[in-house]
């Protein structure tokens, strides 16, 4: 991992997270607890926040930045897929975004919903609870079953255990 600071600030790891070594995080950056960032994430809170709840997983290759007067707040037990642009937008606990997405400024995304793989979020979009969010522009198509919500907010668990396992048992040849 590389870690930088920013204007005097550095980022802020909490316990038991784990940073790729090709994950680069700048600046104003907190993570909480059991957070992962996997491999060539950027996280760059430079003119902003970034803030980012325990539990939470961050997939290879994900862009999170900010704007001036927007922070990115990524609530606890949140998965974010791979190749995913999240920009100066709040994301709810327990959410699912998937591969692909792009959530723009001053969106939200609320608690234990799904944004689909691919999805481009619009600025300023506010989606309620349990959302099942898609399209381009995305829209809240339905609300989600109780066992859509039950299955896609617990998927945060898994990446725990993976997390556990490259912070144990994975090491650079």
């Amino acid at each position: 991992m590389t870690l930088y600071r920013y204007k005097g600030i550095e980022p802020s790891l909490g316990e038991g997270c784990f940073v790729a070594d090709s994950a680069d995080v700048i600046g104003k950056v907190f993570l909480g607890k059991n957070v992962s960032l996997w491999f060539q994430v950027v996280a760059r809170g430079d003119v902003n926040e970034i803030h980012i709840g325990d539990n939470c997983n961050i997939q290879d290759l994900t862009m999170l930045h900010v704007v001036e007067d927007i922070p990115l707040i990524i609530k606890e037990n949140v998965s974010v897929g791979h190749s995913v642009t999240l920009h100066a937008c709040t994301i709810e606990e327990g959410c699912l975004i998937g591969m692909g997405a792009t959530v723009l400024d001053g969106a939200v995304i609320g608690k234990n919903s799904i944004v689909a793989g691919g999805s481009v979020v619009p600025p300023g979009k506010v989606y309620p609870p349990e959302s099942f969010i898609i399209g381009t522009p995305a829209v809240a198509k339905r609300k989600l079953t109780p066992e859509e919500v039950n299955t896609y907010s617990n998927h945060y668990k898994s990446y725990l255990l993976t997390k556990d396992e490259f912070l144990n048992e994975v090491e650079p040849i």
